[in-house]
């Protein structure tokens, strides 16, 4: 029997638009993914999601799952038979679950050597549409859907209430109730532009049975059709549409039969922060702002409705109606919040509470203020300036603007800084210690930016860890994992020379908390073990990064978990030394030498943790107990590197460190072979361990070698 098209389509209330790609392309996942794992195979697979339907098709999907080969060990023979050759119970019982006689079953060795009764067999397929119903209930219940709803009478729960749904393999239905609904092969067209129910005679006919109700089920093409009608009307009216992908996307899951129209403004909008124009119109009424050829914003925006409607004008007029009240709204809030300077809003912060046990907004930026001015001095920033942007970066959050307009926040601090007549460089910092918002955002270009934007994070991340909320799993209400990787990226990137382990002291040794009575049934953690917490968590952020690049980019040739653990383990003060001591170890190890020499280290670890006891070994080398020529020679090598290892290492020139290391491989392996380090007498074992810990040591200034396989 030939292969057929399969068709999926759950018909709902309009769905959550921000959520309708993600969930789209997780039901064709967790469905393909049923698919595959039964045998069953199948070509092309489809998705289409509009605002009221979530729809797979899978082309050319086999009918049959393969013949499946059955393989079974039964009991050993000496339990399978008594002493008379008699089948005893465990025999029987193997048989009858294999559905055949005892003298049907077969012998097979076990690998202790053991002859066992076995069973070879083949068991059919099973018919895909008696298996695709069930894979489809569990596709649609696994999705990842924070909240479900319940509606109507039944106790069926779903991201929202659930219509209809069509099942449809090659020309059947496939029976089956699924959320209390049954299948059909019927679909329902564009809500105010299409009547009845649309019959769906094949999988194949899918999309154009939706054209003709005025509905474009695939996303693809509906989101090109809405940026291709959005860029032409701009054009019309002189300008070019700003198009984000997320706006995009968001307005292509709002709407089924897109129908662009432009919109216009009053011209007095245009005095206000273009960031605020672009957040009214873009954010808050999902249209799309257009510019001029000189870069500034035109009044005209382009919205996309779902209604083709006989009167275009009528809804051109209702969007205008829509949009003026809320610029109105940003301009009186413009004006209200610029009559007072900027820096009078300080008190007002300590109403404002950053977390319970860390205090108010007010008291971070009394935490932040000195260590921003610390870092500027450090990078050669004006730490003057740096202060200054950090006292007033929290500022512009009381006002009105920012209160309707959260996502202005630090921009239109800018705007208000600038109008006080702050320095540019504080104005600009002020907007820049937000950045970076997330992977791929830029980070800030001054260094006064930069100075608060470290200062900001290391406050939140430090104080969240010294009241032990460190984020778990997939709860970080703080974005913990946002704010190290953004001190990562600075550090890295604009290759500031600061030390991690003295950032996070110094923005420790700001919480008060310590002092501070802990909640009942509660105690704080020591500051020192909390440091350490926090410069775990930032180096395992930089380890990911580093393994996987946040930014699509190409990892480092060479880098390995491993090589990241083995420098992690010597805890490099900062993401720029982190990054040297890689590139420099996977240098070594395409050395000859290197093998050998790792090797050697995980010996030595051994040898060094097993002595100890738990103890730490004196690494003190009296020359005049060396006897064997191979420790000898070895003390030697190790006198011209002792010296000069050290000194390359204290100036990061880890390469030629570890170039010098290598050197060591012949008098190591000479050691090895030919010296008993665990002699019986106790002084020459203890120098020789110590021998060998000053060797480890050398290394271990630039990675562990012991944590490297092989």
């Amino acid at each position: 029997m030939s292969n057929a098209d399969f068709l999926v389509e759950l018909g709902t209330e309009e769905l959550p638009p921000k959520a309708l790609r993600s969930l789209s392309e997780a039901f064709r996942d967790a469905l393909v993914s049923r698919i595959d794992t039964a045998g069953l195979t199948h070509g092309v697979v489809e998705i289409f999601a509009t605002p009221r339907r979530l729809a797979v098709r899978v082309r050319e999907l086999a009918r049959t799952q393969p013949e499946q080969k059955i393989q079974r060990r039964g009991p050993p023979v000496t339990a399978a038979f008594d002493k008379s050759g008699k089948p005893t119970r465990a025999a029987e019982a193997f048989a009858q679950s294999c559905g055949i006689a005892i003298e049907q079953l077969g012998r097979e060795t076990d690998p202790k050597g053991n002859e066992c009764l076995s069973y070879t067999g083949v068991k059919p397929g099973s018919a895909a549409q008696a298996l695709l119903p069930g894979f489809v209930g569990e596709a649609l219940d696994g999705l990842p859907v924070p909240k479900r709803m319940r509606w109507g009478a039944g106790d069926a729960q779903f991201v929202r209430p659930a219509h209809w749904l069509v099942l449809l393999f090659g020309n059947d239905v496939l029976p089956a109730i699924i959320f209390n609904i049954g299948t059909g092969n019927e679909t329902r067209g564009h809500r105010f532009h299409s009547e009845g129910l649309l019959r769906i005679a094949s999988p194949a006919d899918y999309e154009q049975v939706l054209l003709e109700g005025k509905v474009v089920a695939d996303f693809a093409a509906r989101r090109e059709r809405i940026r291709a009608g959005v860029t032409k009307l701009a054009t019309v009216q002189g300008g070019r549409a700003l198009i984000s992908d997320e706006l995009l996307d968001e307005v292509t899951a709002l709407v089924e039969w897109p129908v662009p129209l432009a919109g216009r403004f009053e011209d007095r909008f245009l005095q206000l922060p273009r960031e605020l124009l672009i957040s009214v119109l873009q954010d808050h009424q999902r249209y799309f702002p257009v510019e001029g050829a000189d870069g500034r914003l035109l009044p005209w925006f382009i919205t996309v409705s779902n209604v083709d409607s006989n009167d275009i004008n009528v809804v051109r007029a209702g969007n205008e109606r829509v949009v003026r009240p809320r610029l109105s709204d940003a301009a009186f809030f413009w004006e209200q919040d610029r009559k007072a300077p900027l820096a009078t809003r300080l008190a007002q912060l300590d109403k404002v509470t950053f977390q319970a046990q860390l205090g108010s907004i007010g008291d971070k930026v009394r935490r932040i203020t000195p260590l921003a001015h610390d870092i500027a001095a450090r990078i050669d920033g004006d730490a003057k300036l740096a202060a200054r942007a950090a006292q007033l970066a929290k500022c512009d959050l009381v006002t009105n603007l920012v209160g309707e307009f959260p996502e202005l926040q630090g921009i239109m601090g800018r705007y208000y800084a600038a109008a006080d007549g702050e320095p540019a460089e504080v104005a600009t910092a002020i907007a820049e210690h937000y950045q970076p918002r997330g992977a791929g955002d830029a980070l800030p270009a001054t260094k006064s930016g930069l100075a608060v934007a470290l200062a900001d994070r290391l406050d939140t991340v430090t104080g969240i860890f010294a009241i032990g909320q460190k984020p778990s799993g997939t709860k970080d209400p703080f974005a913990l994992r946002r704010a190290a990787i953004g001190v990562g990226r600075m550090l890295y990137e604009h290759r500031l020379p600061l030390d991690l382990v003295d950032l996070i002291d110094a923005a420790l040794r700001a919480h008060t908390v310590f002092e501070s009575p802990p909640p009942q049934g509660r105690s704080w953690p020591a500051r020192e073990a909390v440091a350490t917490d926090v410069y775990d968590y930032m180096m395992e952020r930089q380890r990911n990064a580093w393994l996987e690049p946040p930014d699509g980019g190409a990892p480092i040739p060479g880098i390995t978990s491993e090589i990241c653990d083995a420098v992690i383990a010597t805890r490099p003060r900062s993401p720029l030394d982190f990054d040297a001591r890689i590139r420099a170890l996977i240098g070594f190890l395409a050395l000859p030498e290197a093998a050998s020499l790792t090797a050697a280290n995980k010996r030595i670890a051994n040898l060094l943790k097993k002595s100890a006891g738990g103890g730490v070994i004196e690494l003190k080398i009296d020359a005049a107990l060396l006897k064997a020529p191979a420790e000898k020679q070895l003390f030697d090598a190790l006198q011209g590197v002792t010296h000069s290892v050290p000194e390359q290492i204290a100036v990061g020139e880890y390469g030629a460190a570890l170039a010098a290391l290598a050197a060591l491989r012949v008098p190591v392996d000479a050691f090895f072979d030919d010296v008993m380090v665990m002699d019986p007498d106790l002084a020459l074992r203890a120098n020789r361990l110590a021998l060998l810990g000053t060797l480890r040591n050398l290394f271990a200034g630039i990675a562990d070698l012991s944590r490297l396989p092989g």
